[in-house]
């Protein structure tokens, strides 16, 4: 807002856009990432993303007109997503005390959304013990990764299931980690950059970050080609995780320390069908040096062997550097 005033002749322009410090924005982020990672994840049966995950179920069903429900649904459901986080938020901000004038509950609020919705020690933990099985009870590692993966396990030799895991971590660390973050980020400095105040902008933030997880969520259960109500699902995941997608592949060939890998990853990323998630795995194989491969959908040469154990642990710690990174 801009505000004009005359004295003796001389005009005085005065400019008092509100700016949403950078603590209350950052604090939310770096509580989540926090909780992440010295907390186990909440109880399925109170879980947000686990609950909202039991009501796209309901969709999950033959339809008279499968694309006009998808649609309906794909708009709906992650909208509806975001609003009850934001309105928890705004409650907060509205009701809360405040601490040198620092929203101090809907801070906590919005870090609570941010957990709920950004997971990477879950991954951590899954990579890890699907790696260790692989030497020395491969079984136990099918049994495992079925927690990270689609595909059935059942006759993957123990370099297969590494190769499998690295995969599904990588797309899962865009998906479940990097997303919702960076539409955090997005949401929350796009209302400041239009003069939200701070408490508006941790609204807008939060309200992203559960968009975005609504998306995948929707996408992760229906955005399958046999499932035509998931065919607007799919797509506008594609769409939401065009730049997390990228990020992600940045993020982790800084955090290998090898920034010159996603010069080749660049030509891999197009292998897998989908637009994004051959990203941060392209990026995974070259930084590794490995060949990453599912057959019968894509063969991913960063390297001419697939990941040995020494390589997927090498793999954790990038994984766990991309936290210290960002």
């Amino acid at each position: 807002m801009t505000g004009v005033a005359a004295s003796a002749g001389v005009t005085e322009f005065t400019v008092a856009a509100p700016v949403a410090p950078a603590a209350t924005l950052l604090a939310p982020v770096a509580l989540a990432v926090a909780l992440d990672l010295a907390a186990a994840e909440p109880p399925r049966r109170v879980h947000p993303v686990a609950l909202f995950g039991t009501l796209v179920g309901r969709f999950d069903r033959e339809w008279a007109r499968p694309r006009l429900v998808g649609v309906a649904v794909a708009v709906m459901l992650p909208l509806a997503a975001a609003a009850v986080c934001a309105g928890i938020v705004w409650l907060a901000a509205a009701h809360g005390p405040r601490v040198g004038g620092v929203p101090i509950l809907a801070v906590a609020a919005a870090a609570a959304a941010c957990f709920s919705v950004a997971s990477l020690r879950m991954l951590l933990d899954v990579t890890g013990e699907v790696v260790a099985e692989t030497e020395a009870d491969p079984d136990a590692a099918r049994q495992s990764i079925r927690a990270l993966v689609g595909r059935d396990p059942a006759d993957l030799c123990p370099a297969a299931l590494r190769s499998a895991a690295v995969e599904s971590a990588a797309e899962n660390l865009a998906d479940g980690f990097v997303a919702p973050l960076v539409w955090f980020v997005a949401g929350a400095t796009g209302a400041v950059a239009v003069g939200a105040v701070a408490e508006s902008a941790l609204v807008a933030g939060v309200a992203a970050a559960a968009w975005v997880k609504a998306v995948n969520t929707l996408d992760s259960m229906l955005g399958y080609r046999s499932k035509p109500v998931g065919w607007a699902s799919a797509r506008l995941d594609d769409a939401a995780m065009f730049l997390p997608a990228r990020v992600a592949a940045c993020c982790l060939a800084v955090a290998a320390r090898s920034p010159g890998s996603l010069r080749h990853a660049r030509s891999l990323a197009r292998e897998p069908a989908s637009p994004n998630s051959g990203w941060p795995m392209a990026t995974a194989a070259t930084a590794l040096g490995v060949r990453l491969e599912k057959p019968g959908a894509y063969v991913l040469d960063g390297g001419p062997e697939p990941p040995s154990p020494a390589a997927a642990g090498a793999w954790l710690l990038a994984l766990a550097g991309v936290v210290a990174w960002s």
